[in-house]
Formats: structure tokens, sequence, C-alpha cells
């Protein structure tokens, strides 16, 4: 397998210090030397090189070489990737999960082993199969004529390897419309697309189609988080962005974010981040190229 994985990487180093666009439908590849704030996206991210550590709510989890992790739904995450050595930087692929794929895959689900279920987030070492399959994924990079057939018929094998391990559960439940996944996702969509505005929880029940005591568990199963900390960490990410790309002073952002409180945000900043928002602007105006880095964050979240 170890001949599989140096393949992958070689692919691989092909990408910028991003996520970068494969021209494979759904799969994504970074080569990145830097810590990663974004909003993750529902996905199956697969480590080649270095490690990454995520801080998702009040949990950490970091993944090694070989291991891969799925995020079932919109997840805010603050992320610090370790280079193996100088000339070897963080390396990953991922593939962004379509929900119908994987409901195809489910119409054989009584002929699919059930594994015991893992956590949201938990790191898995892939089996030699996925890798496998994903090095003749990467290699249709090369060969576009071939991946409009090829690509969809792998992305099956590889989500249908995952179906298989130990995040097979999760997995379903995404494809599920009357999952938990799919429920809570309903509401994170709305979270982001109103992060700015207060709200009330037991509305955010109903839109779940659940009592107050079973969505508040259930939202925090799946997210790591509480509805109000997954608010938070929203607006916090989206005030960084704006600090470093934009000319508004900290107390203006915190009010654009929907903080009401100035001296509220600064904490809230400093806590996640290490520093009160205008020292920890300062730290990187000077030595980044605004345009450059503004695009990446910006497809990030």
């Amino acid at each position: 397998m170890e001949k599989t994985m140096a393949e992958l990487r070689s692919i691989v180093m092909r990408a910028q210090d991003k996520w970068t666009d494969t021209g494979l439908p759904r799969v994504a590849m970074v080569r990145a030397e830097a810590c990663a704030n974004q909003v993750y996206q529902p996905m199956l991210h697969l480590v080649l090189q270095g490690t990454k550590t995520l801080s998702i709510g009040e949990e950490v989890y970091s993944y090694s070489p070989g291991h891969y992790f799925l995020v079932p739904v919109d997840v805010p995450a603050t992320g610090q990737i370790h280079a193996s050595a100088v000339d070897q930087p963080y390396l990953a692929v991922s593939l962004t999960l379509d929900v119908e794929v994987i409901a195809g895959l489910l119409m054989d689900e009584g002929k699919t082993p059930r594994a015991v279920q893992s956590a949201c987030f938990e790191g898995v070492l892939a089996p030699a199969h996925m890798i496998d399959a994903w090095l003749r994924m990467m290699r249709l990079m090369d060969h576009p004529y071939e991946s409009a057939i090829l690509a969809p018929m792998i992305e099956r094998e590889i989500l249908f390897r995952a179906l298989q391990g130990p995040l097979g559960g999760i997995l379903r439940d995404v494809a599920r419309p009357d999952g938990r996944m799919m429920q809570i996702r309903r509401v994170t969509q709305w979270i982001r697309e109103h992060y700015t505005e207060p709200f009330r929880v037991e509305p955010l029940a109903v839109m779940a189609d659940m009592s107050v005591a079973a969505f508040y568990r259930h939202f925090k199963s799946v997210t790591a988080m509480t509805p109000i900390q997954y608010q938070k960490r929203l607006r916090l990410l989206r005030a960084r962005w704006l600090l470093l790309f934009d000319t508004l002073d900290a107390t203006s952002i915190a009010y654009t974010v929907g903080y009401e409180s100035a001296s509220q945000f600064n904490r809230e900043y400093a806590r996640l981040y290490g520093l009160p928002p205008a020292r920890d602007a300062a730290r990187f105006k000077p030595s980044r190229p605004a345009k450059v880095e503004s695009k990446a964050l910006a497809t990030a979240s």
C-alpha cells in the first residue's frame, strides 16, 4: 500500500496551497503549510501526508496519513496542519458527499454488512481497497475523456468502502431523507444563512421535527456544538476573514457579524484565536497577499 500512497502523494503535490479543483466531479486536493479555519462542507477527507488537527466545538480531533474522516453536515472548525518535513507539506484529497449517489448505494443496504458505529469526525484507517480506488480516481486527472465514464464508478466504490467501515452508519444517515443528519442539516443551513440574527431554539427544533431535548442532543452529536456555539463559531470565522481582508475596524466588524457588544466580541475572538482582533490581524496583513488569501478563504467558507 505504501507504493500506492507514494503515487497518490506525487499527484496531489500539483495542488495549490488551498483546496484545488481536480476537474473530477466533487473531488478536490490540497497541499498546505498553514492552519485552516473554515466551514467544512459534507465530505470524505483522506490524509496522505502530514497530520491535521481539527477543533470542532469543544472537541479536538487528530488525523494522520492513511486515515480518513467524514463531515456529515456543514461544520465550522479551527484547524492546524503539520507538515512531515520542510519539503513534505500536508497533502489530502476530499470527496464532497452527494446524497443521491449514496442513496443509490443504499438500494443494496441489505447486502452491505454493518460495522461498529464510530462517532462523527473520528479518524479511521483507510483500507487498501479504498486507497487503491483513490489512486485510480486521481489518475483520471490526466485522462479527461475516460473520467466522464470511470469517475462516477470509482466514486461509488470509494463510498461503498466507507459504507462497509466504522463510519458507515454516519454515511447512511447522510442519505436518509428522514434521518437525523438530514434533519440537522436543514437547521445548520438555516443558521448559516441567518448567522447574524438572534434565534430561539424552539423553532429550530420544529424545523428538525424533534422535541427540544432531542434536538439539542442530536445537534451536538452531529456538530460537536450547541446551536448557539455553532452560530458563534460562524460569526467568528466571518469576522476573522473581514479583519484580514476588509478595511473595517474591529468594532464595526463585531456589529456586522451580529454581535451586540464589541467587548463580548473581543473576548470570544481572543478565546478562539489566542489574540484580540486587532493584534491577530496585525500578524497577517503585512506578510500575506490579500488578493490570493481572500479568494482562498471565500472559497472555504
